[in-house]
């Protein structure tokens, strides 16, 4: 099929390339003139496991195309919007880049009228494709649907091609047919609904995984006061079929461009309703204390900060990406500035991102190095170069062997018997 995807960022691009390699004819649009240039290139804008090689296979292939002009697509059968829905002000998605798409995808319809979907792929709040349709009502033979993406960053190619479920939200067979037509060959359970249904779905599944990771962040809190291991509780607790093993790890918080602005706009989304998300609350009030109460667990053992340097490794919000947006380690770096610390970080992809907002510590090239003359390191994300260290050349290097596990990932019992003095998130 002939498909067009506007907007180029993880979602966007990922979305593409993987059309493109399930055997349609893609292309990708983007209004930055540079980042398209870079894309017909075969540079990758983003850093996403496996997606550059195969962004330039599908190039290569002629599968896959990038243009500034939305009629460059006139022929396109599907249109995915993949544009940013960014937190407004008020905590509401901020829908202008997807407004802005529809109108454009009007105005190319005018002139090259035929019977083509507008998917939205974008997070958007429930009601969003029914405004979309309202705007294209004018425009004779296009649907509208919804069909969320569940990406996780790091591993979001391997997602788009091999998804968990294949959510599709229209008000007609026709368009559900298409879009099973656009998925054949794609082995997935499929949920055929309305569009408001698609749409929750989405806000929901993230505010369930957002509250997974707080209630066992809040866990660890009482873990830490008992003496327990929130380790093995979590072990114990995800072998109950009931509950399963994912996203039950303690740790610094949740970050990224997902949880933390799909739990506020979802809580925006009730109160205009008169619903208030207690529980929703809740986990979002506990993310945001966490890298606060991860820093208090240093500072009973070295209350006092000033002209100590301390390592930060791992900057991303998570191992496997760049994405630095709403990540833990710029609120703990922030907060051991303004305590007089001086900060060495090491993060293997991340450093460019954060070294704009930070530009007056130090980075390094390696983990190790970051270490050299610490007082504490600091784990924040769980890169296998940050965990996987020479333990005797780091205690050697260190002022003092002191480290602090933000993601309960290095190795609690050897790091002790190296001579280390180790606290984890909640670990006895």
């Amino acid at each position: 099929m002939r498909v067009a995807v506007i907007g180029t960022g993880y979602v966007g691009l990922t979305t593409a390339v993987s059309l493109a390699m399930n055997g349609h004819q893609v292309i990708g649009i983007d209004l930055v003139a540079s980042k398209v240039e870079k894309l017909r290139q075969g540079i990758s804008p983003i850093y996403e496991p496996g997606l550059e090689e195969a962004l330039k296979k599908v190039l290569s292939d002629g599968a896959l195309a990038f243009y500034t002009d939305l009629t460059e697509a006139k022929d396109a059968e599907i249109f995915f919007i993949c544009v940013g829905t960014p937190e407004a002000a008020d905590g509401t998605a901020d829908l202008t880049y997807v407004l802005g798409a529809v109108s454009d995808m009007e105005k190319v319809h005018s002139f090259s009228p035929q019977e083509r979907i507008v998917v939205i792929k974008s997070t958007v709040p429930v009601g969003t494709g029914e405004k979309v349709a309202g705007m294209l009502a004018g425009c004779q033979g296009v649907s509208v649907a919804s069909n969320p993406e569940f990406l996780r960053e790091g591993s979001a190619l391997l997602d788009a091609l091999e998804p968990s479920r294949i959510v599709i939200g229209v008000d007609n067979p026709q368009a559900a047919a298409r879009m099973e037509e656009l998925y054949n060959g794609v082995k997935a359970p499929r949920v055929i609904t309305t569009r408001a249904n698609a749409e929750l779905i989405k806000y929901a599944s993230n505010a369930f995984l957002a509250t997974r990771i707080s209630f066992m962040n809040e866990l660890a809190r009482l873990s830490t006061a008992l003496g327990t291991d929130i380790v093995t509780i979590s072990r114990g607790m995800g072998l109950d079929s009931r509950i399963g093993p994912q996203f039950l790890r303690a740790g610094v918080g949740y970050g990224g461009s997902c949880f933390p602005k799909d739990t506020i706009a979802l809580l925006q989304l009730a109160a205009e309703h008169n619903i208030h998300l207690s529980i929703l609350d809740k986990v979002r009030e506990v993310n945001t204390t966490q890298p606060g109460w991860f820093l208090e667990q240093l500072c009973l053992q070295l209350p006092d900060l000033k002209g100590k340097q301390i390592a930060v490794l791992g900057l991303t919000f998570k191992p496997d990406t760049d994405d630095i947006r709403e990540a833990p380690s710029l609120k703990l770096i922030e907060a051991l500035l303004q305590k007089g610390a001086s900060v060495k970080a090491f993060d293997p992809i991340g450093a460019p991102g954060v070294s704009k907002q930070f530009p007056q510590i130090t980075y390094t090239q390696s983990a190790a190095e970051a270490c050299e003359g610490a007082y504490a390191a600091l784990l924040v994300t769980e890169w296998e170069q940050c965990v996987q260290l020479d333990w005797n050349q780091v205690h050697q290097s260190m002022v003092q062997p002191l480290l602090v596990d933000g993601r309960n990932a290095w190795p609690n019992q050897e790091v002790k018997e190296a001579g280390f003095h180790y606290i984890g998130v909640g670990r006895s």
